[in-house]
Protein backbone atom coordinates (compact mmCIF):
# COMPACT_ATOMS: atom_id res chain seq x y z
CA UNK A 1 0.00 0.00 0.00
CA UNK A 2 2.60 2.17 0.41
CA UNK A 3 4.13 1.41 -2.89
CA UNK A 4 0.80 2.60 -4.30
CA UNK A 5 0.95 6.04 -2.34
CA UNK A 6 4.64 6.58 -3.51
CA UNK A 7 3.38 6.37 -7.02
CA UNK A 8 0.27 8.21 -6.95
CA UNK A 9 2.26 11.01 -5.44
CA UNK A 10 5.06 10.50 -8.57
CA UNK A 11 1.85 10.43 -10.98
CA UNK A 12 0.43 13.47 -9.21
CA UNK A 13 3.53 15.82 -9.75
CA UNK A 14 4.24 14.46 -13.10
CA UNK A 15 0.76 15.70 -14.31
CA UNK A 16 1.54 19.08 -12.76
CA UNK A 17 2.65 21.15 -16.15
CA UNK A 18 5.58 22.87 -14.62
CA UNK A 19 9.21 23.17 -15.77
CA UNK A 20 10.98 23.68 -12.52
CA UNK A 21 9.32 20.66 -10.99
CA UNK A 22 9.76 18.71 -14.21
CA UNK A 23 13.51 19.08 -13.25
CA UNK A 24 13.23 17.77 -9.48
CA UNK A 25 11.59 14.89 -10.68
CA UNK A 26 14.55 14.06 -13.38
CA UNK A 27 16.38 12.56 -9.92
CA UNK A 28 13.72 10.61 -9.11
CA UNK A 29 14.87 6.89 -8.55
CA UNK A 30 14.31 4.52 -11.81
CA UNK A 31 11.09 2.21 -11.32
CA UNK A 32 11.27 -1.08 -9.35
CA UNK A 33 14.61 0.85 -7.16
CA UNK A 34 14.99 -1.14 -4.11
CA UNK A 35 11.82 -0.70 -1.01
CA UNK A 36 13.21 -0.50 2.70
CA UNK A 37 10.97 -0.95 5.50
CA UNK A 38 10.18 1.99 7.85
CA UNK A 39 9.38 1.71 11.66
CA UNK A 40 5.88 2.88 12.55
CA UNK A 41 5.73 5.95 14.46
CA UNK A 42 2.79 8.96 15.19
CA UNK A 43 3.23 12.23 15.94
CA UNK A 44 -0.23 14.28 17.63
CA UNK A 45 -0.65 16.58 14.26
CA UNK A 46 -2.04 13.29 12.32
CA UNK A 47 -5.38 14.15 14.05
CA UNK A 48 -5.80 16.95 11.15
CA UNK A 49 -4.77 14.83 8.35
CA UNK A 50 -8.34 14.03 8.19
CA UNK A 51 -9.33 17.49 7.65
CA UNK A 52 -7.08 18.21 4.98
CA UNK A 53 -9.27 16.19 2.82
CA UNK A 54 -12.31 18.65 3.35
CA UNK A 55 -9.92 21.56 2.42
CA UNK A 56 -8.66 20.40 -0.98
CA UNK A 57 -9.31 20.72 -4.46
CA UNK A 58 -10.57 17.61 -6.47
CA UNK A 59 -7.01 17.08 -7.97
CA UNK A 60 -5.33 16.67 -4.58
CA UNK A 61 -7.60 14.09 -3.30
CA UNK A 62 -7.05 11.08 -4.26
CA UNK A 63 -3.39 11.80 -3.23
CA UNK A 64 -4.50 12.59 0.43
CA UNK A 65 -6.88 9.84 0.48
CA UNK A 66 -4.03 7.40 0.12
CA UNK A 67 -1.92 8.76 2.71
CA UNK A 68 -4.81 8.60 5.09
CA UNK A 69 -5.10 4.64 4.14
CA UNK A 70 -1.17 4.31 5.16
CA UNK A 71 -0.55 6.89 7.32
CA UNK A 72 0.08 4.42 10.87
CA UNK A 73 2.41 2.49 8.57
CA UNK A 74 4.31 5.26 7.95
CA UNK A 75 7.50 6.82 9.96
CA UNK A 76 6.65 10.51 10.94
CA UNK A 77 9.03 12.60 12.57
CA UNK A 78 10.06 16.51 13.55
CA UNK A 79 13.02 17.87 12.97
CA UNK A 80 12.98 19.99 15.84
CA UNK A 81 12.91 20.37 19.54
CA UNK A 82 10.47 22.36 22.26
CA UNK A 83 13.61 24.54 22.49
CA UNK A 84 13.53 25.72 18.51
CA UNK A 85 9.95 26.40 18.38
CA UNK A 86 8.10 25.76 21.49
CA UNK A 87 6.01 22.33 22.41
CA UNK A 88 2.41 23.96 20.23
CA UNK A 89 4.27 24.07 17.46
CA UNK A 90 5.61 20.25 18.02
CA UNK A 91 1.88 19.43 18.69
CA UNK A 92 1.04 20.48 15.08
CA UNK A 93 3.88 19.57 13.21
CA UNK A 94 5.31 16.58 11.61
CA UNK A 95 6.71 14.91 8.17
CA UNK A 96 7.16 11.62 6.57
CA UNK A 97 9.68 10.90 3.59
CA UNK A 98 8.65 8.28 1.09
CA UNK A 99 11.90 8.51 -1.10
CA UNK A 100 15.36 9.86 -0.03
CA UNK A 101 18.12 9.12 2.20
CA UNK A 102 15.22 8.46 5.02
CA UNK A 103 13.11 7.13 2.64
CA UNK A 104 10.79 3.98 1.93
CA UNK A 105 12.84 4.14 -1.46
CA UNK A 106 16.35 5.57 -0.99
CA UNK A 107 17.92 8.10 -2.72
CA UNK A 108 20.89 10.13 -2.61
CA UNK A 109 19.88 12.98 -5.07
CA UNK A 110 16.39 13.58 -4.07
CA UNK A 111 14.06 13.86 -0.95
CA UNK A 112 10.34 13.29 -1.34
CA UNK A 113 7.81 13.19 1.36
CA UNK A 114 4.58 15.04 3.18
CA UNK A 115 4.77 18.40 5.50
CA UNK A 116 2.14 18.21 8.19
CA UNK A 117 0.70 21.53 10.13
CA UNK A 118 -2.30 21.78 12.05
CA UNK A 119 -4.50 25.26 11.93
CA UNK A 120 -3.34 28.41 13.60
CA UNK A 121 0.79 27.94 13.59
CA UNK A 122 3.92 29.13 11.88
CA UNK A 123 6.86 27.63 11.17
CA UNK A 124 8.75 30.56 11.52
CA UNK A 125 12.18 31.62 8.88
CA UNK A 126 14.52 28.93 8.34
CA UNK A 127 16.80 28.06 5.45
CA UNK A 128 19.14 25.33 4.52
CA UNK A 129 21.44 24.22 1.64
CA UNK A 130 19.18 22.07 -0.41
CA UNK A 131 16.87 23.22 -3.35
CA UNK A 132 12.91 22.80 -2.05
CA UNK A 133 10.00 22.19 -3.51
CA UNK A 134 6.55 22.30 -2.07
CA UNK A 135 3.34 21.57 -3.47
CA UNK A 136 0.51 22.74 -1.32
CA UNK A 137 -2.71 19.98 -1.10
CA UNK A 138 -4.67 21.78 1.25
CA UNK A 139 -5.24 25.60 1.50
CA UNK A 140 -4.76 28.36 1.48
CA UNK A 141 -2.13 29.02 3.18
CA UNK A 142 0.42 31.45 3.91
CA UNK A 143 3.87 31.81 2.90
CA UNK A 144 6.62 33.99 3.34
CA UNK A 145 10.64 34.77 1.61
CA UNK A 146 13.36 36.55 2.58
CA UNK A 147 12.27 39.42 4.26
CA UNK A 148 9.19 40.06 2.15
CA UNK A 149 5.53 39.82 3.40
CA UNK A 150 3.05 37.24 3.61
CA UNK A 151 1.50 35.40 0.51
CA UNK A 152 -1.68 33.16 0.20
CA UNK A 153 -0.83 30.17 -1.94
CA UNK A 154 -3.70 27.59 -2.63
CA UNK A 155 -3.06 23.86 -3.59
CA UNK A 156 -1.31 22.42 -5.96
CA UNK A 157 0.29 25.91 -6.81
CA UNK A 158 4.29 25.01 -6.34
CA UNK A 159 5.90 27.05 -3.98
CA UNK A 160 10.22 26.97 -4.70
CA UNK A 161 12.96 27.92 -2.78
CA UNK A 162 16.64 28.38 -3.82
CA UNK A 163 19.13 27.60 -1.65
CA UNK A 164 19.57 29.05 1.56
CA UNK A 165 16.46 31.23 0.61
CA UNK A 166 14.75 31.73 4.35
CA UNK A 167 11.17 31.31 4.31
CA UNK A 168 8.16 30.56 6.54
CA UNK A 169 4.82 29.00 6.39
CA UNK A 170 1.47 30.17 8.26
CA UNK A 171 -2.02 28.03 8.85
CA UNK A 172 -4.88 29.42 9.41
CA UNK A 173 -8.21 28.16 10.58
CA UNK A 174 -7.22 25.36 7.55
CA UNK A 175 -4.43 22.71 8.38
CA UNK A 176 -1.73 22.48 5.69
CA UNK A 177 -0.30 19.13 3.85
CA UNK A 178 1.98 19.29 1.34
CA UNK A 179 4.57 17.08 -0.22
CA UNK A 180 7.91 18.67 -0.38
CA UNK A 181 10.81 17.89 -2.68
CA UNK A 182 14.64 18.49 -1.80
CA UNK A 183 17.90 18.26 -3.96
CA UNK A 184 20.69 19.38 -4.16
CA UNK A 185 23.40 19.29 -0.51
CA UNK A 186 22.66 17.89 2.75
CA UNK A 187 19.00 16.31 2.39
CA UNK A 188 19.11 15.28 5.51
CA UNK A 189 20.00 18.89 7.22
CA UNK A 190 18.23 20.45 10.03
CA UNK A 191 17.40 23.77 9.17
CA UNK A 192 18.91 26.86 10.45
CA UNK A 193 16.80 29.22 11.92
CA UNK A 194 16.48 32.76 11.29
CA UNK A 195 16.04 35.13 14.42
CA UNK A 196 13.25 37.55 13.87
Amino acid sequence: MIVTLINHVRCYLTRINNAHLSSFLSHWPEPGSVTRSSIKSTLPVLKWLPDTVKVSAPREVMVIKQLTIVASDLAWGQTYSSEDFGYKFLERYGWTELVGNRGIIYSNRIACGFLLLGPEIEYPPHRHEAEEAYIPLSGPTQWKYNNNGWVSRKAGVPVFHEPWMPHAIKTDAVPLLAIYLWRGGDLTQKSLIDQT
